[in-house]
C-alpha cells in the first residue's frame, strides 16, 4: 500500500461511520450524504477512495462524506443490500437517492451529487 493512500485513510478516519453513528451521521443529516462501502482488502475500493477524496474537497460543506467498512459493520451493508464493494450510496433527507457499484469515473459521482443539491 502506498504512503499517499495511507495518509488519505488517516485524514479521512474522522468520517468513518459505524452502526452507532449511522442514524445521526447519515439519516438525520441536513445536507446530502455520500457513503462509500469498502473493506481493507478491496483493491478497487482504494481507487474509489482517491476519486471520492477529490470530490469531497470540491463539495466540502455542501455534502457530507462517510465510509463504512463492511467487514466491521456488516449490519448496515446487509440492510442496504450491499453485496459488492466498492458501493457508493447517496442519501438526501435520510432517503437513499443513488446506488453506484464498482469503480466509476469522477463524473458519475459528481453527477449524482449535483442531482441531489
Amino acid at each position: 500500500m502506498n504512503m499517499m493512500y495511507m495518509e488519505n485513510i488517516e485524514a479521512f478516519a474522522s468520517s468513518a461511520t459505524t452502526v452507532s453513528s449511522w442514524k445521526e451521521s447519515v439519516l438525520k443529516s441536513k445536507i446530502p450524504v455520500l457513503v462509500t462501502f469498502w473493506a481493507s482488502w478491496c483493491g478497487p475500493c482504494r481507487m474509489v477512495h482517491q476519486v471520492i477524496d477529490e470530490v469531497s474537497e470540491e463539495y466540502a460543506g455542501r455534502v457530507s462524506f462517510h465510509r463504512i467498512n463492511t467487514d466491521e459493520n456488516p449490519q448496515i451493508a446487509t440492510e442496504y443490500g450491499i453485496v459488492r464493494i466498492p458501493t457508493v450510496l447517496l442519501f438526501k433527507n435520510g432517503e437513499k437517492q443513488r446506488f453506484i457499484t464498482g469503480t466509476m469515473p469522477k463524473s458519475v459521482y459528481v453527477a449524482a451529487i449535483e442531482d441531489s443539491l
